[in-house]
Formats: C-alpha cells, structure tokens, sequence
C-alpha cells in the first residue's frame, strides 16, 4: 500500500506517550465506553495527535484514513488552521456574553447565513451547544408552541425505531434505540412513540418496494390517527438515519410524511445533526426530496468539529406565538447557545465548505465510492451497498437469503474491527459498515477505504468459514 500523501510534525518531544496512556486512562472517561478503555486493546481505542485532511495520526505514529469524519462531523477535513484562526480572533475580541440577554456579531452573521442555507422559510435560529441539546430544544419548542397555539394536550411525540436523536432525556425517549438505554434510565419520557422506519432492505411490514405503496410512512398517520391529532405535538424524523442503518427512505416517504403532518395540525422536526451541511451532496439532505420542516436540528457539520454548536431553527408558524407582543417567552435556556467563538468557528467553515464546493464534491465522491464498493458483492457476506453522497453503509449478512445479521457483540465483529483498524481504517462496523469521510476526500483515498474493506472481509470470511 502507498503511504499517505500527507505531512506530519512528531509527537512533541515532552510528551511520553506511556505516560500520556496512564494518565488518560485513569483519568479519561472516553464518551460510550468502559472506565479504563485506553488500556483495553480489544476496544480499539486511541491517543490521536494530529489530523490532515482524511487523515489521522495516533501518538504510536501510525496513521489512519477516518472513514466516518470523527463521529460524522468533520465534513471540512481536519487541520484548517483558517478556523482555528477565526476563533483566536474572535476570542480575542469577545469570547462569551449572556445568551439569554444579549445576543453578538458572529452569533447574528451566522444565524443570517443559515436562514439563507436552509430550506423553504427556515429563517429564527435558537442555538445550542450540541446535537442532543438541538433536539432537545426542538421538542420543547414544538410542544410548547402547541400550548400557545391553543393546544394544551398536544404533548406526544412520534419517533421512528431504529433512530437516535441523542443522548439528553428527551433525545434519547424519541430515539428508537431503546433496548440500548432501557435497563439504565427507563422510565422515558411520557409521550414518546414509535413506528417502523423506512427501511426497504429489512421492511417491518415484511412488504416490498413499491408494490407496498409506501406502507410505513402511512403508519404513521395511522398512529397520529389512534393516539388522536389533539394529543400529538410533533413527528421527528432524520432525512437519513445513519443508526438506523443509513437506510434511504422511497422518493414518495417525506413528501408524504409532510403532507400527514399538515394534514393533522402535527409538527415536523427534520433532524439534520448528521446529513446536513453537505453530507449527502446537497447542503441540506431535506433538499433531496424538497422536504422543509416546521424545525430543523442541525449540529456536527455546522462547525465540523472545531467548536461544539448546534441550532434548531425554525420557520415563522412556530416562533409567531413567542413574539414579544404577546408576552410570552420560551420557557428554555442554555448557557453556551451561540457562544460567540463557536460561531466564528462555524462561520469560517462554512466559508471553506462553500468556497471549495465541497458540497459538490461530496455528490461526485459519494457517487464514484457507491460505484467501487459494488465490487465487493462478490463477498458472501455482503448483503447490501447502499447511500447517499458521502453517507454510505454496506450491510452483512451471514446468509443472503436469510439476511441473517452478526451478533453486535459477536467474535466476527470483533475480528472486524480489529482488522479495519489494524489496516489503517477508522470507521464504525458492526452488521454494517459505517463509511462517512471528510468531505475533501480523493479518489485515491476513496480506493485505498475500498482496498481496506475488501482485504478485511476476505481475512475475515477466511477464518469463519463463509468462503
């Protein structure tokens, strides 16, 4: 394999890296993981020290294509010194004021610039710290405006399974992983319902595309219809579900789901934390289907990673009873929402995004790896290639005709992640492999990530006998 086109300085002389090892994993709780992770070799886990580009560099020296932008948010690609730059400047300058007092420069340019990105009539920006705390904030958004709007019963909310919206309270009661989280923290919040999500290749409804008709989206108003429209605040519903399986909903799904949402008085929360800002190859996934939400949650992509922001931004309806002349006023707040060099950081990236058209190439990328992957269905254990840009999932099997899943925790996954890291591949596999890279990447990049998967399947069919 050839090396990586890149450059890196060494590890500062200071830095011992057994040293840092004891140290962070002591006293590093690394995020979904067990206390001492560092020092468990079976969970995979490393001391990063520098990024360029696609590519990354442990404190070990060895170096890793990250073929799912860090946690599918470094859409820019890491080492932009430019952003770094703007939040010096900024901080520089005005680092913090009130964000329930006042407002600043960069918090105002950059709510201005995303009113003009987003889709339809999005236009009154609430910003956040994170992708949980914008659906946070969009649940309680909706839920309150149906209290202002003269609906006091309307409290219901309507998640699809599979999905994750994140990790507060309320995020994670609509998030439809719940045999996750529900030994811990169950009882949910009241009010959080699911249905199927639109997944083709697994249909709950064992039905097929399009002899269906489109069947789970009219689940929905069917639930919406049980539950009555007077109870129901809100459907949340992800573009794209990467936790779900980045399953790609039939063209007919959201133009639908809108029009069951209207139909009945019913909020349509479109969460964009991941497919937004260029992922699939538009700036915004919704465009796909010429989808517009009542709220829009966005984060990850917003600053890719250089500074934690997020927003729900919303259309005129929503924020209409809020207004100043009525004399109410959300009832919610967070100290960080829009904090002033965070929103510097953001707006330099999204300069990047746009000025490079990284967006376009994320289309033109996206569409060149859908195309190589399709020779790895040669394998045995490749069930499915699916995707949409640069958000792409390839699906196992342990039997086609079965579509028989591996075990999550299982020694085959095990062995695969082991050898898609040992190779130099840092991505997220478990019955799918996850592939969501840095929106700058080359071909050659995109063909060593293929190389990589096809030499680890075939290692991995090899041991356990699926040749």
């Amino acid at each position: 394999m050839a090396p990586f086109p890149h450059t890196f300085s060494s590890v500062p002389a200071q830095a011992d890296p057994s040293a840092l090892l004891e140290a962070g994993n002591e006293h590093v709780w690394i995020h979904a993981s067990s206390w001492r992770a560092l020092a468990a070799s079976q969970e995979g886990k490393r001391i990063m020290v520098e990024g360029r580009g696609c590519i990354l560099k442990d404190i070990d020296g060895k170096e890793y294509i990250d073929g799912l932008a860090g946690l599918w948010l470094v859409n820019v690609g890491h080492g932009r010194k430019e952003i770094g730059e703007a939040m010096a400047a900024q901080a520089g300058t005005l680092a913090y004021a009130s964000s329930t007092q006042m407002t600043t420069v960069p918090a105002i340019q950059l709510a201005t610039l995303l009113s003009e990105l987003t889709p339809g009539d999005l236009s009154t920006v609430f910003f956040c710290s994170g992708g949980s705390e914008a659906v946070e904030s969009a649940i309680k958004i909706a839920r309150q405006y149906q209290y202002l709007a003269g609906f006091p019963k309307r409290f219901k909310i309507i998640g699809r399974r599979g999905s994750y919206h994140g990790a507060t309270f309320g995020a994670m009661s609509v998030s439809g992983t719940r045999q996750m989280t529900e030994p811990y923290y169950s009882p949910f919040m009241n009010g959080a319902l699911h249905v199927a999500p639109p997944y083709c290749y697994r249909c709950d409804y064992r039905h097929t595309y399009p002899a269906c008709d489109v069947y789970c989206v009219d689940a929905i108003e069917q639930l919406i219809e049980h539950e009555g429209p007077q109870t129901v605040a809100a459907v949340i519903a992800e573009p794209i579900s990467a936790s779900g399986g980045i399953a790609i909903p039939p063209p007919e799904y959201l133009p639908r789901l809108r029009q069951i949402c209207d139909r009945h008085g019913v909020l349509l929360i479109v969460d964009e934390v991941i497919t937004g800002f260029g992922r699939t190859g538009k700036m915004f996934a919704s465009e796909h289907w010429g989808l517009v939400g009542d709220i829009m949650t966005m984060a990850k992509g917003l600053s890719s990673g250089y500074a934690p922001i997020a927003a729900a931004i919303c259309r005129p309806k929503v924020v209409e009873p809020f207004a100043s002349e009525t004399g109410k006023r959300l009832s919610h707040l967070l100290t960080f929402g829009g904090q002033a060099v965070a929103c510097a950081a953001a707006l330099a990236n999204l300069d990047i995004l746009q000025r490079e058209r990284l967006v376009e190439n994320a289309a033109a990328m996206g569409t060149y790896l859908l195309e190589q992957l399709q020779g790895l269905r040669s394998h045995p254990t490749v069930g499915d290639i699916r995707g949409l840009g640069l958000l792409i999932a390839v699906e196992l099997v342990k039997d086609r005709t079965t579509k028989e899943k591996f075990a999550m925790d299982g020694e085959e996954v095990k062995t695969l992640n082991t050898l898609l890291l040992d190779k130099g591949l840092l991505t997220r596999a478990t019955h799918i492999i996850m592939l969501s890279p840095p929106l700058c990447i080359t071909r050659a990049e995109i063909d060593r990530i293929v190389e990589i998967i096809d030499s680890s399947l075939t290692t991995l069919e090899q041991q356990y006998g699926y040749c």
